[in-house]
């Protein structure tokens, strides 16, 4: 199974927020398996500034060599996810950046790992692994 990881399931596992040994346990299994999680350059963006705006650019340029370490493969957003997004966008109340996470997820027939409500509009359309559900 593809698992797709959101900016919500990385933040919460960089910032040890609840349900991070949930995040902890899929990064060593993806490990044990050699196979990463997949997220879209648009959600590692949001990662990015958020940590920039929050915490400064000495702890982003920390939080990048950890990120680097994790088994995560950051896939470029190509038309198709572009498309995808845009579409979900149209019809759902979700933000642009989760737009790509659930866009990617469908793609791919993955599963996608968060905690962010906004994706309950798309239980019956893509596979999420809640991160509440420990």
């Amino acid at each position: 199974m593809i698992r797709i990881i959101d900016s919500h399931a990385l933040m919460v596992f960089l910032e040890k927020e609840n349900g991070y040994k949930k995040v902890e346990q899929i990064f060593v299994n993806a490990i044990e398996l050699d196979a990463p999680l997949l997220m879209t350059t648009v959600n590692y963006g949001e990662v990015y500034y958020i940590i920039l705006r929050e915490c400064g650019q000495e702890k982003l340029d920390e939080i990048e060599g950890i990120i680097r370490n994790l088994p995560i493969k950051i896939v470029d957003v190509d038309i198709s996810i572009a498309r995808e997004a845009a579409m979900l966008k149209a019809t759902k109340r979700m933000s642009y950046a989760d737009c790509f996470a659930a866009a990617l997820t469908k793609i791919r027939k993955g599963e996608l790992l968060t905690g962010d409500q906004e994706f309950k509009t798309l239980e019956k359309e893509i596979k999420i692994s809640w991160l509440s559900e420990e």
